[in-house]
């Protein structure tokens, strides 16, 4: 069964990296629920110790009941609330999931984050985490990672992601170079002498163009039909 935030993704779009946030959240969240285990092993303890005919034992028996499984309890909620979490970088957003059965899901655009601030604490460094808050351009915050699992390589991943959409976006498309007849064959119009160049490429080399088509239209910056019709075109070069 697949994750939830992966149902979240458009046509073309991948996940370059998915997080969580460390293991330290999830244990500082449930703090009172782990004092209350640990409060009903005490009473246990003291339990054990009392006479069978000790009317104080009737009394902190359904206490120490209600602690041990009402710490528990709380214990599985806050894990599994952990482990429902998706911190995903695309090529296209970042995206944050949480909830276990109410979903609750924010995404930022590649395009609109400027920056992110990461603060780390001694003890974050130490223990490999940090809050990261992504910044629009106009310094305005739009969402805080607390304690994010290594949040150095998030933020450095998130701002690769977001140099290769630009680089993506703003690289002009290659001219054609071959031209339609109406009766649907090639033409023999002469091409430019750089264009002539390009096109004597080796065998390699197309198939490594190959290979970046393929990337682009994986990442949704070519459709489909753009995709084969340029594969066609440098195949048709060997």
């Amino acid at each position: 069964m697949g994750r939830y935030a992966d149902g979240l993704l458009s046509e073309g779009e991948r996940v370059v990296l998915r997080a969580r946030q460390h293991w330290l959240a999830p244990a500082l969240e449930a703090k009172w629920a782990w004092a209350m285990v640990v409060a009903s092993f005490v009473l246990l303890w003291l339990v054990i110790g009392l006479k069978p005919d000790d009317g104080l034992r009737s009394v902190l028996g359904p206490v120490l009941l209600i602690l041990l499984v009402g710490g528990l309890g709380w214990l599985a909620f806050v894990y599994a609330n952990w482990m429902s979490q998706d911190y995903l970088v695309t090529t296209r957003r970042v995206l944050k999931v949480e909830g276990i059965l109410t979903k609750k899901s924010a995404d930022s655009s590649l395009e609109k984050i400027n920056d992110a601030v990461l603060e780390q604490t001694l003890l974050g460094r130490w223990l490999g985490y940090g809050d990261l808050e992504i910044l629009t351009a106009s310094e305005i915050s739009v969402d805080v990672y607390h304690r994010l699992k290594d949040a150095p390589g998030f933020k450095r991943t998130m701002l690769d992601a977001k140099h290769r959409l630009e680089d993506d976006v703003s690289a002009p498309p290659s001219p054609p170079l071959r031209t339609s007849t109406p009766e649907g064959g090639s033409s023999a119009t002469p091409m430019p002498a750089a264009m002539a160049e390009r096109r004597q490429m080796t065998a390699a080399e197309i198939t490594a163009a190959v290979r970046d088509l393929a990337d682009l239209r994986d990442r949704g910056a070519l459709g489909p039909e753009e995709y084969e019709a340029k594969k066609q075109e440098l195949l048709g070069r060997l």
